[in-house]
Parts: C-alpha cells; sequence; structure tokens
C-alpha cells in the first residue's frame, strides 16, 4: 500500500471553483455544437429543444458554483474571521429554492412553444452532469 494522497483529497476551494467553471465551458461549448449539428440535421425546434436543455445546464452549474461558495464560507471558520460573507449569501438561498419552479417553467414554455423533441430536451439537460462526469474522471486519473 501507497501513502500517497489523492489529488481528489488535496481539493482546493479555488481547485473545485475551476473544475465547475470548465464543466460549464464543457457544457456551453458541446451543447451550442450539437444545437447547430442538430438544427441542420433535424430542424430548428429539435435545436431549440437541445439549447434550451443546455441552457438550464449551465445555470444549474453557475447555481451550484454560487452555494459551493457560500457553504464553503461558512464553513472555514479561518475564513469567516478575515472576509465578509459572500454578498450573494441570500440571493443563492433564494434562487435555490425558486431554481425548480424558474426551470420547470422554462422547460414547461420550451416543450408548448418550439414543440420539439422531448429527447433533445433530456440531452441537453444531461450535459451538466455529463460535463462534471467528465471532469470527475479527469480529476481522479491524476
Amino acid at each position: 500500500m501507497t501513502d500517497e494522497i489523492h489529488s481528489l483529497a488535496t481539493l482546493t476551494d479555488t481547485g473545485l471553483d475551476a473544475l465547475l467553471k470548465r464543466a460549464l465551458r464543457i457544457t456551453l461549448i458541446t451543447g451550442t455544437l450539437a444545437s447547430l449539428i442538430l438544427w441542420k440535421a433535424a430542424g430548428w425546434r429539435n435545436a431549440a429543444m437541445l439549447a434550451t436543455g443546455m441552457a438550464i445546464s449551465a445555470a444549474s452549474i453557475c447555481e451550484w458554483r454560487r452555494l459551493v461558495r457560500v457553504i464553503n464560507y461558512h464553513f472555514d471558520r479561518a475564513s469567516r474571521e478575515q472576509k465578509p460573507p459572500p454578498r450573494d449569501t441570500v440571493l443563492a438561498a433564494v434562487f435555490f429554492l425558486l431554481r425548480l419552479a424558474i426551470f420547470a417553467g422554462a422547460i414547461y414554455g420550451s416543450l408548448k412553444c418550439f414543440r420539439g423533441s422531448v429527447v433533445a430536451l433530456l440531452c441537453g439537460l444531461g450535459l451538466a452532469v455529463l460535463a462534471m462526469l467528465w471532469e470527475a474522471v479527469r480529476l481522479l486519473r491524476d
């Protein structure tokens, strides 16, 4: 057995923030490219559904980043003594609670307005999960 410390155990707050930024970038790039390809292959309705799912996925990652900052601030006692609380603490809590209703409305609206494929919407919604899995595997390989 080796005494190596895994890179996952040494993940810092800035490292986690960088991981979430990379996942956001992956989500936006793959979603945009897939929407453009789907637009050409299956029409604008399906591309719009995929783009809606991608936007919800990207907004979810942004929300995770905000929540991570707030939670890390409250768990790190030394940080509380040195820095003021994040300005968006209340906003993070409120938006976390409203997020599901807002995203449900966006999903309902896209289904009613675009009338595209539900599968395209689900693929867009899954982009955040795939980006996070990609980043987790990449982190575990290091």
